[in-house]
């Protein structure tokens, strides 16, 4: 095991294309870091430079102390698990997890001993004698990963692992990585794109963009406090939903009507001009059946409802709200290029998650709360998560 630190590190091609800007990072030993983010952000550019795959431009590389830029692949002692498989068809199971070993002189007996000890921990002691070809596409990367743990490196690397598997078996297995990277305590960083894998595996996350990191923290942290727009709108699923306001003295006012801000968002907001347009965001959970909420500080409006779908546990209802042509600014563009998504859009259609006792009906009217102390309020120009005051935005 080893702490990684990534010092100021640049990865500019010679086209003069920039992939990373001035990476800072600090992994501690065995910790589980997620680097997440759309296509093209530079989180895989980076666990590429950590595993010698790609070469530093500008910065410094820290293994387990030491300086690792000029070291190659194999003497960084890092394993890798990649989005394919890339195990060999001609060879066993038990083969295909013992050949790093194998290629590195260790004696049968010791292989076949770590060899064994891994495939009990994937449960795989069954399959050691089976080809690739008669596993399942769960089994098959479970084999890599048994190829990994018998190296017994400082670190793991992960490469989108269990993309290419259907969605329930990625459930699955999610919960098998976890597992194992808690029972063997090895330092790892695991890159994906997909959000919800980022959430429920990384005791950290880092959320990239154009090359640049905008926020690292716990899944918890992303999801309260968020740094900006970007973060707000690519963690949590459904998305957050966000929608042009203004601030009118002690008052929000937007598409949902006017509501009074709780002091903690009064107090972040304060230096604002009145009549100055931010950009409102609410997650879908934040509203509720205005019937189910009682007496509970917060602000109601009626909204007409779309569609209505019963997930059994609770309710997502969708609505369009009036008068509203979704929130615009120049940071909102750039989300909807870098993440694929019709971010303005957001802005218009409204996504509530309900109790599953809400009574509302598919193009039928009904009154909704929504809960004013979780708003957040963002700067229309710089993308700023306002509510968050001003000393949250210098830390990273």
């Amino acid at each position: 095991m080893a702490e990684i630190n990534l010092r100021n590190v640049v990865k500019r091609y010679p086209d003069g294309a920039l992939a990373v800007d001035n990476l800072n990072l600090d992994i501690a030993d065995g910790e589980f870091i997620i680097l997440v983010g759309p296509s093209g952000c530079g989180k895989s550019t980076t666990l590429n430079m950590v595993a010698g795959l790609e070469d530093i431009t500008e910065g410094e590389l820290i293994i387990d102390g030491k300086v690792v830029n000029d070291k190659a692949p194999k003497d960084r002692d890092i394993a890798m698990v990649f989005q394919s498989y890339a195990l060999y068809p001609h060879m066993t199971v038990g083969d295909n997890m013992g050949f790093p070993l194998m290629l590195a002189g260790v004696d049968k007996a010791t292989i076949k001993k770590k060899v064994g000890d891994a495939a009990e921990m994937l449960e795989l002691t069954q399959h050691l004698d089976r080809k690739p070809a008669n596993l399942s596409g769960g089994q098959r990367q479970r084999v890599a990963m048994g190829r990994a743990i018998v190296r017994s490196p400082k670190a793991f690397l992960m490469d989108e692992p269990l993309s290419n598997l259907d969605a329930k078996l990625r459930v699955q297995m999610r919960t098998q990585v976890s597992r194992i990277q808690k029972t063997l305590g090895t330092t790892t960083l695991y890159v994906t794109h997909d959000q919800t894998e980022a959430m429920t595996l990384g005791d950290r996350v880092v959320v990239m963009r154009g090359g640049i990191v905008q926020q690292v923290g716990s899944p918890t942290e992303l999801y309260d406090s968020p740094r900006n727009l970007f973060v707000a709108g690519f963690i949590g699923s459904p998305s957050m939903n966000f929608l042009p306001a203004e601030i009118k003295g002690d008052h929000l006012v937007s598409a949902l009507g006017e509501a009074a801000m709780p002091d903690h968002v009064r107090q972040a907001v304060h230096g604002q001009a009145s009549g100055s347009g931010v950009i409102l965001g609410l997650r879908p959970e934040h509203f509720e059946d205005a019937r189910l909420v009682g007496d509970k500080p917060g602000a109601t409006f009626t909204a007409q409802i779309d569609i209505v779908e019963s997930m059994g546990s609770d309710i997502y209802a969708y609505f369009s709200v009036q008068g509203s042509k979704g929130a615009q600014s120049a940071e909102l563009d750039e989300i909807a290029r870098d993440a694929g998504q019709d971010m303005s859009a957001m802005g218009e259609e409204i996504t509530a998650r309900l109790d599953a006792g809400a009574r509302v009906q598919s193009g039928s009217p009904a009154t909704l709360w929504y809960d004013t102390s979780k708003l957040h309020v963002f700067d229309a120009e710089t993308g700023q998560n306002l509510t968050l005051g001003a000393g949250a935005q210098l830390a990273v």
